[in-house]
């Protein structure tokens, strides 16, 4: 087809050069031929972008060569394209259908957070209509502002999740949860986890309630024991032994039920109610000390690394509740002279308190769910340096750093040591009000 474009062009200079030849005016002769082919290629071009713009009403070139060939590439680019287009028209109706048949609650938000659209089950669980909140933002038809705070802080986050009140019914409660979609977009799901709400709550008060019963008659028993220890030295020395053992499960079971109800209170609220700035460098001062006696004859090597003048916003009985499990924890699982590292530092993220040691360690398959209540990697096995515990401190980090926003991470190989990190995001960084030097310390104790 190109071909014959040049041989057009060849004929027409031909035709010009024997007329100019004949006529003795050839250059200009050559010149008007030129500009003869330059005006029809115009010509041709116009006639195409016409039909290009509107193919209904304007034919396209129709001379054998390369304005033919453009045409016919065209056309088949559209059906091409028309073919697609009806194949991706026909997978969002099916992916609609198949949303709208969902139980949960579906809403497809674009890069602003508006709304592109919205299942029937939206309109149900969040007041979410469609087509007529298309365009509008979610946290001005959702007005909840722990939805907002989510929205606008999970836009580079998957996986983490917000419990709320349904705002069309407040006896249910709704999981909602966003994950990236298409292009640039975002889907919003609202699962209704009313039963599974409830029965968490049933299970919450019925371990309070338990664990109020059980304290006083413990109390009373361990006053009793107390007395009989303080006469310890008169009864038989069969008996000495039993009060000793008596004692020490009554301690334990105390340290129980004073854990089990301070998981309870955590678990009733998903934040602190009146947050303080937390002075984390002297909490965790407060905690080595405490470290070091716990550690005792084992003579753990305690290393710290601490930002002075890094503090958070939050409670700091509850931070130090937190803190002291995994501190502990670490010295609870580490051999004699073994290295226990603390670390309080700041990066783009947020705030970070870490403890690596490097202990017994844990194998993968058990990381997940260290967390759970009274979970035990292995129940047979005793701590390594026999001190007990209620296999409640995880349990009791993760809801009080919930309560922080903040998450705890845990990294673990056998043999290799662990390291448990609580992570704060920015927005929960204070800076301390009177300054001083940022410090770090290496203690052998």
């Amino acid at each position: 087809m190109q071909h014959q474009d040049i041989w057009r062009l060849l004929g027409l200079l031909l035709l010009a050069l024997v007329v100019g030849l004949a006529t003795g005016l050839t250059g200009w002769a050559l010149f008007l031929a030129a500009a003869l082919y330059i005006a029809w290629t115009q010509r041709e071009l116009a006639r195409l972008l016409r039909w290009l713009r509107n193919r209904k009403a304007c034919e396209p070139p129709e001379h054998a060569g390369v304005f033919e060939e453009i045409t016919l590439e065209i056309d088949y680019l559209r059906e091409r394209h028309k073919k697609r287009k009806k194949k991706l028209g026909n997978y969002l109706k099916q992916f609609q259908q198949a949303t709208r048949a969902l139980p949960d609650a579906t809403v497809v938000l674009d890069t602003d957070d508006e709304v592109r659209w919205a299942n029937g089950a939206a309109r149900r669980d969040l007041g979410v209509c469609w087509p007529e909140d298309v365009g509008q933002r979610i946290t001005n038809i959702v007005r909840n502002p722990e939805l907002r705070a989510y929205i606008e802080t999970t836009r580079d986050e998957e996986g983490r999740s917000l419990e709320v009140v349904c705002p069309m019914d407040a006896e249910r409660h709704l999981s909602i949860l966003t994950a990236p979609y298409g292009n640039e977009q975002r889907i919003l799901v609202a699962r209704d986890i009313t039963d599974l709400h409830r029965a968490n709550l049933i299970r919450s008060d019925f371990v309070a309630n338990v664990s109020h019963e059980l304290r006083t008659p413990i109390t009373v028993f361990r006053g009793y024991l107390e007395t009989l220890l303080a006469q310890a030295d008169d009864a038989p020395p069969a008996w000495r032994n039993a009060f000793e053992q008596m004692s020490g499960h009554a301690n334990r079971m105390q340290n129980l039920v004073q854990e089990l109800l301070l998981l309870s209170s955590l678990e009733a609220e998903n934040r602190v109610k009146q947050p303080q700035t937390v002075d984390v460098p002297a909490l965790i001062g407060e905690l080595h000390d405490r470290a070091r006696e716990l550690s005792g004859d084992l003579a753990h090597l305690f290393s710290l690394e601490i930002d002075g003048e890094l503090c958070v916003r939050g409670s700091r009985d509850e931070l130090y509740s937190a803190f002291s499990n995994l501190l502990f924890n670490a010295v609870q699982y580490t051999p004699a002279r073994g290295i226990i590292r603390v670390r309080w530092y700041r990066d783009a993220a947020g705030a970070h308190f870490t403890v690596e040691d490097n202990g017994i360690g844990i194998a993968p398959e058990h990381l997940p769910r260290l967390t759970e209540r009274f979970y035990r990697v292995d129940p047979s096995r005793a701590r390594v340096n026999g001190i007990g515990g209620t296999g409640l401190g995880l349990a009791i980090a993760k809801h009080v750093l919930s309560r922080h926003n903040a998450t705890l991470s845990i990294r673990s190989e056998p043999g290799q040591g662990s390291t448990f990190s609580a992570d704060f995001p920015p927005g929960e960084i204070r800076e301390r009000s009177v300054p001083r030097t940022q410090g770090r310390a290496r203690d052998a104790g």
